[in-house]
């Protein structure tokens, strides 16, 4: 159940925090191969602020580029020649313009972007409306190792959570790409040696499928100065990873392309309401707070990406976080009090930006293998300590007892059968649904756009 607190110290609510173990099973497996209650109505907001601005419609945070793997064990190209790459992103809002945020993150060498084309996706690769994405008025754009792009804004009706095909031809030869792990998505890829196809709009040459996102980290779309973005930062639960083992990996390939992570729920929950924010996705599988997991799939700390992946987004007004149940289950194992230390320094990052930032409860595992009994077995005494603080701490602007609304009534310390993986560490299509329903929507109403 999702609360707001006394209006002391600032107006607090109560959200749900994902735990992102799975990707704790992964990371071991890929580095072997490698050597509630519901909430009342909330009416819409009124877009009372002048002018229109750039919002963030989706993100997929950059993870690594080594993995050989994607999340459903299929495989993922670790060198680039002469071909396009077309990745299938479903935006969670409308407008008359976009940008696109272009990734060599974890790139081990600067990459040139020689044509990049956006269009609605038909079926599969199949992809209709193309329109050139220009970068400072030009087809072509290089892009440093470990730095990002933004394009030139173009002219594109987006409709709401409807699929867009960004299509990005790379020339020359290159090394692995950028890429965000776990899609939950498919995307599509045509040989080496196939050419420019972004302004093909026929599938026949995009021949390999793949479970992850290159090169794509970012969409924005145009809209009322009244809109903003509320970014939900976490790991593989805030991902949407639906495990399909006692080890969690590989990930369901049923999920894939269904949009069902939480994030996604609550946004159907804010436009049936009409309350003008878009939700974006910032979770990455495995993803710790305090701890650094490259060059592997984990990607940067939470800590040290926040205000890349969370704070930089367009039109952000607030962050949801929901993290930390792999720092008690990865190697070096966090206690409480460290744990503790790291919300407070995201929460003060936060504020400090002018940004509302709201904690999550972290969801049992005690019967998990991954983060659990394998390799946490006292994961769960730290776990009650930290959730206890979330839920009485005064400096976040709100919390969601995720928790609360997930554990099984008859053992507090394991997931309901319903709302569970295979896995007992990851939720269910029902268990994501649950959290998204969870949320106070007029918690996240309070977050005030910075055109505002």
């Amino acid at each position: 159940m999702s609360t707001t607190r006394r209006p002391s110290r600032r107006s607090r609510t109560r959200l749900v925090s994902p735990r992102t173990s799975l990707l704790a099973a992964t990371v071991l497996a890929f580095a072997s191969a490698m050597t509630a209650t519901q909430p009342a109505a909330v009416h819409a907001q009124e877009n009372d602020c002048g002018g229109t601005h750039f919002v963030a419609a989706w993100t997929g945070s950059p993870t690594d580029a080594v993995t050989p793997l994607d999340a459903t064990g299929g495989p993922v190209p670790l060198a680039v020649d002469d071909q396009t790459f077309r990745m299938v992103v479903t935006p969670h809002l409308g407008g008359s313009q976009l940008r696109v945020h272009l990734t060599n993150r974890f790139g081990l060498a600067p990459v040139t972007f020689d044509n990049v084309s956006i269009g609605n996706q038909v079926s599969g690769a199949a992809v209709t409306d193309i329109q050139p994405v220009l970068f400072d008025g030009k087809a072509a754009t290089t892009v440093a190792a470990g730095a990002d792009v933004v394009s030139d804004p173009v002219s594109f009706p987006v409709a709401a959570s409807a699929p867009l095909a960004v299509s990005i031809h790379v020339a020359d030869r290159a090394g692995p790409p950028t890429k965000h792990w776990n899609a939950n998505a498919t995307s599509y890829y045509s040989p080496a040696g196939s050419g420019d196809l972004t302004a093909r709009p026929g599938p026949e040459q995009f021949t390999s499928t793949t479970g992850s996102w290159f090169y794509v980290n970012a969409v924005d779309v145009l809209a009322p100065g009244g809109t903003g973005a509320v970014v939900a930062f976490g790991d593989s639960i805030t991902d949407g990873f639906v495990g399909t083992s006692p080890l969690s990996v590989p990930a369901d390939r049923a999920v894939a392309d269904t949009n069902g992570r939480y994030p996604d729920i609550l946004q159907r929950r804010l436009d049936a309401e009409g309350i003008p924010i878009s939700i974006v996705n910032a979770g990455i599988g495995s993803n710790r707070v305090l701890t650094s997991g490259e060059p592997l799939l984990l990607g940067p700390s939470g800590l040290s990406r926040f205000e890349r992946d969370a704070l930089g987004q367009a039109g952000t007004g607030g962050v949801l976080v929901q993290e930390g149940i792999n720092d008690l289950g990865l190697p070096p194992a966090a206690d409480a009090s460290a744990m503790i230390a790291g919300y407070e320094q995201l929460i003060a990052t936060a504020h400090r930006h002018g940004k509302k930032i709201w904690l999550g409860t972290l969801l049992p595992a005690s019967d998990a293998l991954v983060d659990g009994v394998l390799i946490a077995p006292r994961s769960e005494t730290n776990r009650q300590q930290i959730n206890a603080w979330i839920r009485d701490q005064a400096p976040a602007d709100g919390i969601v007892d995720f928790d609360a609304a997930l554990r099984d009534p008859a053992d507090p310390t394991v997931l309901r059968d319903i709302y569970s993986s295979p896995d007992h560490l990851h939720p269910s299509p029902a268990g994501y649904r649950a959290m998204a329903e969870t949320i106070d929507l007029a918690m996240l109403a309070t977050s005030r756009p910075p055109a505002c």
